[in-house]
């Protein structure tokens, strides 16, 4: 699925009932998303504790789903995302 965003429009954190969505934006700074098993997201977050990589921010979605988030090393926005975040997924 590919996301478009107004320039500028997504450089604030956007907090919404289920969590914090961290800044990120469509220059410098950018954003992807990879789709992971809901039943295999703590294993990811443990894994990514384990290399010293820090969570900064876990959203509940209101339809189920769970995204991680967490930088790179050049400092890009990285997401992991479950099914049920969307009504399309």
């Amino acid at each position: 699925m590919l996301l478009l965003f107004l320039e500028g429009g997504t450089s604030e954190k956007v907090t919404i009932d289920g969590g914090v969505i961290p800044p990120h934006g469509g220059s410098g700074d950018l954003h992807v998303a990879f789709k992971v098993d809901a039943d295999s997201l703590a294993a990811w977050e443990h894994h990514l504790g384990e290399l010293g990589i820090t969570i900064e921010s876990t959203v509940k979605w209101m339809l189920g789903g769970t995204s991680l988030y967490f930088r790179d090393l050049d400092g890009h926005l990285i997401e992991l995302i479950t099914p049920g975040c969307w009504p399309v997924y």
